[in-house]
């Protein structure tokens, strides 16, 4: 049953569906990823990096809602069930138990890195098909390399030849 019809021809859409579709349970994942290691960080960086994840995953779920509303908008029905998205994230995620800071930190920096990776594959095959989603993916990819930065500056080793 379709609901919404498309603005865009079909070839376009089904490009189109299949990143929001793709980025949508990477941005859902990201902020489980996010919130497990936010609730078993450990380290003299607890605060600090405790507090850094809640901003991703404040990002995540913000950019989520939207990238779902652009899917519906389009006449495509988002999915972010739980069993879709245990059976299709394949982003790095967190183990099981307590984290060191620096581990959460490293977890997070492939985290984000992995996800702007597949991003700029959807920005790359949405160029055509549909430049306002393209235009989205390119917001988004903005925001998760920065959250990105700030994560590999934390584990930045100190300049010991500095007096």
């Amino acid at each position: 049953m379709t609901v919404v019809k498309s603005t865009l021809p079909e070839e376009a859409l089904g490009v189109t569906a299949t990143a929001l579709q793709d980025t949508l349970v990477d941005l859902l994942g990201l902020s489980l990823v996010g919130k497990q290691a936010h609730w078993n960080i450990v380290g003299p960086r607890f605060r600090s990096i405790h507090l850094q994840l809640d901003e991703v995953v404040a990002t995540a779920r913000a950019y989520s809602d939207t990238v779902a509303e652009r899917s519906a908008a389009l006449g495509v029905s988002p999915d972010g069930r739980p069993e879709t998205i245990a059976a299709t994230f394949a982003l790095p995620g967190t183990k099981d138990g307590w984290q060191r800071d620096t581990e959460v930190v490293e977890l997070m920096v492939s985290s984000l890195e992995a996800a702007i990776g597949r991003l700029r594959e959807r920005i790359e095959a949405t160029e055509k098909a549909d430049p306002v989603t393209q235009d989205l993916l390119i917001s988004i990819t903005a925001d998760l390399e920065k959250q990105r930065w700030m994560f590999e500056a934390e584990n930045h080793p100190r300049d010991t030849s500095a007096g």
